[in-house]
């Protein structure tokens, strides 16, 4: 049997290793500011020095622990890199799940149903509760929206924008989610819509959303897709395919797009290259997930697609989940009916650690845009209300 690094320290000196940690990282126990952690079962030592961010998440959820703003405490962990030290406690779990991403694919056809199943398909309920009235599951464009309405329309336009989309041509949205760009580029930009998701909920909730418009959703892995669109686009997906996929998702792409079409990829994308996933988040919230880095992106989409345009806005994702979280909180009331309390301590936990990993800038938010290299015409960046000039005019 393997000793943990937990096993092989005195038990005695655990809180004060902690405590240390957590002291770099400007964090008092149980003190008076509002990043500050509330340790109220000491079980918490154990969990975290035994098993890293699974044992801190897991804590959080069995109310261990509490911070007044866990958004501010987990920033600060991260901020401070207290979270790479909590690996090097746990090095033979991290080992463990990076020998798994390298010899399983996690992301295979068989396994490509597992997300929606497990995450997507938690309920309608919780959903139209913490989105926009779109219910637009990604990242918002803050840079003049008031709310996060708002900041979803003027992403979802901005991304037609990119794709210069045209009345009457064919887009395919791959994980259209529960329909709204897909409403949203039929209803304002007069172009056919193919729609595909994993999940049985949004299937049935898009087809509701767009009848009437020349959008169609189905329920199918983008592998298995067949036909020409003028412009494919994918919001929120890439994050699902996995490394051991990433070239047969390009060359999906390069075979389903007209060799004048355009393809944008809007994708959470991380600091560095990692070799696993967080095993929190992989076990309670994103199965089998994994964040790409910039070289990992374009490794397997080079010699497929030419890369026209990259554009960052990372730090808007902090903002979009914050208000995520005001969301959920103001319908607890309501959807406690249907969630326990571990639940809402779970998904609070998720929100709010995510927040802090793009406050801290450890993760990315990227839209790509992509061509053929048969592409006549050269490719014009675009960022609504790039400049004064423009902004003076509007």
């Amino acid at each position: 049997m393997k000793t943990s690094t937990y096993e092989l320290i005195d038990r005695q000196r655990v809180p004060k290793i902690i405590a240390e940690l957590l002291h770099n990282a400007g964090i008092a126990i149980n003190g008076p500011e509002p990043h500050d952690i509330q340790i109220l079962d000491e079980r918490l030592f154990s969990a975290v020095l035994g098993h890293g961010s699974l044992g801190l998440g897991e804590a959080y959820m069995s109310g261990w622990w509490d911070a007044e703003r866990l958004d501010r405490f987990m920033f600060k962990l991260m901020q401070n890199d207290a979270d790479e030290q909590t690996k090097a406690w746990n090095k033979m779990q991290w080992l463990m799940l990076a020998l798994r991403e390298k010899v399983i694919n996690l992301q295979a056809p068989t396994r490509a149903f597992q997300v929606g199943e497990h995450h997507y398909d938690t309920g309608n309920d919780l959903f139209e509760a913490m989105l926009d009235p779109l219910m637009i599951y990604s990242c918002g464009y803050w840079e003049h929206a008031g709310n996060l309405e708002e900041a979803q329309l003027h992403k979802l336009d901005m991304i037609c924008k990119k794709l210069l989309l045209k009345p009457g041509e064919k887009m395919l949205d791959i994980g259209c989610g529960w329909g709204g760009l897909a409403w949203f580029a039929a209803t304002h930009y007069g172009v056919q819509v193919l729609g595909i998701t994993v999940s049985a909920q949004q299937q049935m909730y898009a087809r509701a959303r767009c009848k009437g418009l020349p959008v169609a959703i189905e329920l199918i892995d983008y592998r298995d897709l067949t036909g020409q669109f003028d412009k494919v686009v994918s919001v929120g997906m890439f994050e699902h395919v996995g490394l051991k996929n990433y070239s047969d998702y390009f060359e999906a792409v390069r075979r389903l797009m007209k060799t004048e079409g355009l393809f944008l990829l809007h994708t959470i994308g991380g600091f560095e290259k990692t070799e696993a996933t967080d095993p929190w988040i992989d076990k309670y919230i994103f199965p089998n997930g994994k964040i790409p880095s910039p070289s990992e992106i374009m490794a397997h989409a080079e010699g497929k697609l030419v890369l026209e345009d990259w554009h960052n806005f990372g730090t808007d994702y902090d903002k979009t989940l914050m208000a995520w979280h005001v969301n959920f909180e103001k319908a607890w009331p309501t959807l406690k009916a249907n969630y326990d309390e571990r639940f809402r301590r779970m998904w609070t936990y998720y929100l709010m650690t995510c927040a802090a990993y793009f406050r801290a800038r450890k993760g990315m938010l990227w839209q790509l845009v992509f061509g053929h290299r048969q592409q006549p015409d050269t490719y014009r960046s675009i960022r609504p209300f790039n400049s004064a000039v423009e902004r003076k005019n509007k």
